[in-house]
């Protein structure tokens, strides 16, 4: 199954709290952090949500 490699690159001061929970949710706290996740559907909304503050790799 292929894996997703989601990094934020900008900070989440001055966005909606949703914003906020949906980082958090990913495992996200601080500028530059980086997690791997599984590609579901779940994960791609929530990527989705937050796109103007992470990047997004797929990795293998």
């Amino acid at each position: 199954m292929a894996r997703l490699k989601v990094t934020q690159v900008k900070s989440y001061i001055g966005s909606k709290q949703n914003h906020r929970d949906t980082l958090r949710s990913l495992g996200l706290k601080r500028m530059n952090d980086v997690v791997v996740k599984e590609d579901r559907p779940e994960i791609r909304g929530m990527v989705q949500t937050v796109r103007h503050l992470v990047t997004v790799e797929e990795v293998d």
